[in-house]
């Protein structure tokens, strides 16, 4: 019989799952489930909206989604409109590949004020992703913090530092381009607990925030080193030198007057979140680093701002039925088998780390186990999946009706822009209606 897999999840982790599937098996029915009417995950919904040359791998996702042996069924949670378990019993194998789409909490007095908002979350508001475009972020501040030194942190930073006519060409969100256009920021602080050799930031997007048409990057030069120390190797070397080169350019930026600011403050860690009914302030302690760790001084230092962004980390959501380690927050597996018939592929495997790519080589183990496992295919798949679908009353999302929102999002495109986001589900199935 026919090898039949389900794939949770239509991020990239989940397309590089079915393309791997699809070329390794000739007799393998894949069916990709979403719990959003729009798929791509992350391409969609956490990619920075002035990036659009990397949202373009999504080309390369439908064309997986438009192959004969694979499906899409959007609009379909697991979880609520279909346990886990039911899913397994009707497929061979089932493959989660749901994301970390969660924020590392905050776990410094204050931390939960309001004003404090997650990069996931605040992320997903700027996108226009449904869960949070009801957001309403308190940006009618003068000062913003944003915690963290990688691409995410560095990503937010822009998009607030951006004029409206810089983000006219972005697929950013109606909503938020006009409160970021209304917003009287004119301060954006991006705090490092380490230093500049320590950041996670690539130069490509740091070189960016020194070509902002109203903004200026602002950074301390005595904090950037002459050499590049300690054990790395060698491309490594050259990467954290180029980072170095480019914040050195920017103290030596003169002459510019601007609207706003972006600070890269590096050896600071924040400590408390300050304010009493929401977010006035943030305090920090100076750090130096030892080891690769940032130590406290005992120096501290205090900023004003009314917005707290921290960039720390993301994790995965449990799935009733996977086991999962809360401590690590994602579903244990030995290299992507949790057991014979279910796996995992993505962040939800090895957490969130590296680029869009690194997803890639997770698809291939995971169809290679599987290819092991179940030499032979003796499940219903897509027929049990639709039988069960329609007796719960369930009006799955096909990739034709995905097209078609999609050809509707890019018909209301305002000039110069790729699209204008749907931003509710509502909206995004009355296209369908």
């Amino acid at each position: 019989m026919t090898l039949s897999v389900a794939i949770v999840g239509s991020g990239p982790s989940g397309f590089y799952t079915a393309d791997a599937l699809y070329r390794g098996r000739e007799d393998c029915q894949i069916d990709i489930i979403e719990r959003l009417p729009a798929p791509y995950g992350l391409i969609r919904g956490g990619v920075a909206p002035d990036h659009q040359t990397t949202k373009n791998v999504a080309r390369n996702f439908e064309k997986t989604a438009l192959r004969d042996r694979v499906r899409y069924y959007g609009h379909v949670c697991i979880g609520a409109d279909l346990s886990l378990a039911e899913l397994r019993g009707m497929y061979d194998a089932v493959v989660l590949a749901t994301g970390a789409p969660l924020d590392r909490p905050l776990t410094i007095p204050g931390g939960d004020l309001p004003g404090v908002i997650g990069s996931a979350d605040f992320v997903g508001w700027y996108n226009g992703h449904p869960d949070f475009s009801d957001l309403e972020p308190p940006i009618d501040q003068a000062g913003v913090a944003v915690i963290g030194n990688g691409n995410v942190a560095i990503d937010i930073a822009r998009v607030l530092s951006k004029t409206r006519a810089e983000l006219a060409p972005a697929d950013i969100a109606d909503y938020a381009l006009e409160a970021i256009a209304a917003a009287p920021i004119t301060d954006v602080y991006m705090f490092g607990r380490r230093g500049p050799v320590e950041a996670k930031f690539t130069n490509v997007e740091l070189r960016e925030m020194g070509e902002l048409a109203d903004c200026v990057p602002v950074v301390d030069p005595d904090v950037l080193p002459e050499t590049i120390d300690g054990e790395m190797s060698d491309r490594d070397r050259r990467l954290k030198a180029k980072n170095i080169e480019t914040l050195r350019g920017f103290t030596e930026i003169t002459g510019r007057t601007t609207t706003k600011r972006v600070h890269f403050v590096f050896h600071a860690a924040p400590v408390e979140v300050l304010g009493e009914d929401r977010v006035t302030g943030l305090r920090l302690e100076r750090t130096k680093v030892v080891d690769g760790r940032a130590v406290g001084t005992g120096a501290f230092f205090e900023i004003d701002c009314g917005l707290v962004l921290p960039a720390i980390g993301y994790r995965s959501a449990p799935v009733d039925g996977a086991p999962f380690n809360d401590d690590y927050g994602l579903i244990d597996s030995n290299d992507g088998r949790v057991e014979p018939g279910l796996y995992v592929v993505g962040w939800i495997k090895r957490g969130p780390t590296g680029v869009i790519a690194t997803n890639r080589p997770d698809g291939k183990q995971v169809a290679e186990l599987i290819a092991g496992d179940i030499p032979n295919g003796d499940k219903p798949g897509r027929a049990a999946l639709e039988a069960a679908l329609g007796e719960k009353g369930v009006a799955w999302v096909s990739f034709a009706d995905w097209q078609k929102i999609d050809a509707a999002e890019i018909a209301a495109a305002p000039d110069g822009a790729p699209r204008r986001k749907f931003t509710t589900i509502t909206d995004m199935l009355a296209v369908l209606d």
